[in-house]
């Protein structure tokens, strides 16, 4: 089953269409997405490297999850509404971009990641609030988290780059794979 036909329908939306096209709304949107992106993964790193027992080592946990965790979830919340509005803007670039994929696939996997911290290790944090480098497990955790922030936010800004993007043919059949072009034979052009 393709998602195709309707990213195809939402592109042709009346707001999507006014969104991509608009001149001011789009960059506020973009430079909105960008910002709070800063503000959730400075303080999700500051986060993953006390986990990792790196920095920030004589501070407990529990009081830096206290003073970070507003910081990251007002990010997060901003930055995710402003990313479906960037999806929404323009659907079929997303839909049919390699980079797109990956950043999706690494966003999930880092939102199972800290549901599984937040639903395991961290129920357990009285055991080790305030040991200068926490249990092996909250360090995977911290460690997971830095790599797969990292890849969505390379991936992210790998989209404005047209490397292997649909339009441009031909490309290596893996690529239009994974990116999910759909390539018309010379043909039927």
């Amino acid at each position: 089953m393709s998602l195709l036909p309707f990213v195809q329908w939402l592109a042709d939306t009346s707001g999507s269409v006014a969104l991509r096209e608009s001149l001011y709304v789009y960059p506020l949107v973009e430079s909105v997405h960008v910002l709070t992106l800063c503000v959730f993964l400075g303080m999700a790193v500051m986060f993953d490297l006390r986990l990792l027992g790196i920095t920030l080592t004589t501070v407990p946990t529990s009081q830096l999850k206290k003073r970070l965790g507003p910081w990251i979830t007002g990010g997060f919340i901003v930055m995710m509404t402003t990313g479906v509005l960037l999806l929404y803007a323009n659907p079929m670039r997303s839909y049919q971009s390699l980079w797109f994929r990956m950043k999706m696939v690494a966003l999930a996997l880092a939102g199972v990641n800290a549901f599984v911290f937040h639903r395991t290790i961290d129920q357990r944090i009285a055991e080790w609030d305030e040991d200068p480098v926490p249990p092996s497990a909250a360090r995977f955790a911290g460690a997971r988290s830095l790599v797969l922030w990292t890849i969505v936010v390379v991936a992210g800004r790998m989209i404005a780059y047209n490397w292997f993007d649909c339009d441009r043919q031909p490309q290596p059949g893996i690529v239009n794979t994974l990116a999910g072009c759909v390539v018309l034979s010379a043909g039927a052009r």
